[in-house]
């Protein structure tokens, strides 16, 4: 979703059709940002808020560099998943997963990458079909600053 560095930026949750792209935060790690900023973001830069993408989400990754195409086995774009590797606390684990089993994290991408979001309705898929066939409610006062589906993993039984 939003890597625990970004924890301290503004942040705001993708959009189906978004261009982001890839950039380096002011607190020195990589995440997501609008490839296309509003003027408010151009003039006060330290505000461009970090763009949060679900687990699930399809990307499109774009200008992949040719190391990373040859170390990773794949083209200069490709479609991918986003996942996040690991629930551990203070480790990078936002990272994308290519359609041959190759997982990167974003922390490896280059500044300036683009990204295309494809689709998020996979995530909002999977949340419905869990809830259906285990009878699980999603608490909303789990939410965070990066939206709902930050909290997936946090479900109840109904009372």
């Amino acid at each position: 979703m939003c890597d625990y560095s970004l924890a301290g930026l503004p942040n705001r949750l993708a959009v189906e059709g978004e261009e982001l792209m890839v950039h380096r935060f002011r607190t020195g790690t990589l995440g997501l940002t609008s490839a296309c900023p509003g003027w408010k973001d151009i003039l006060l830069a330290s505000n461009n808020p970090a763009v949060c993408v679900p687990p699930g989400a399809r990307l499109l990754l774009r200008d992949i560099p040719h190391d990373l195409q040859q170390r990773l086995g794949v083209g200069a774009v490709e479609e991918v998943t986003f996942v996040q590797q690991s629930a551990d606390v203070f480790r990078y684990r936002d990272a994308v997963h290519f359609a041959n089993g190759r997982e990167i994290l974003l922390q490896y991408l280059r500044c300036g990458q683009r990204v295309d979001v494809l689709s998020l309705s996979a995530v909002e898929q999977e949340i419905e079909a869990q809830k259906e066939s285990s009878g699980l409610a999603f608490s909303s006062s789990d939410e965070t600053a990066c939206g709902r589906f930050a909290a997936t993993a946090r479900w109840s039984r109904p009372s």
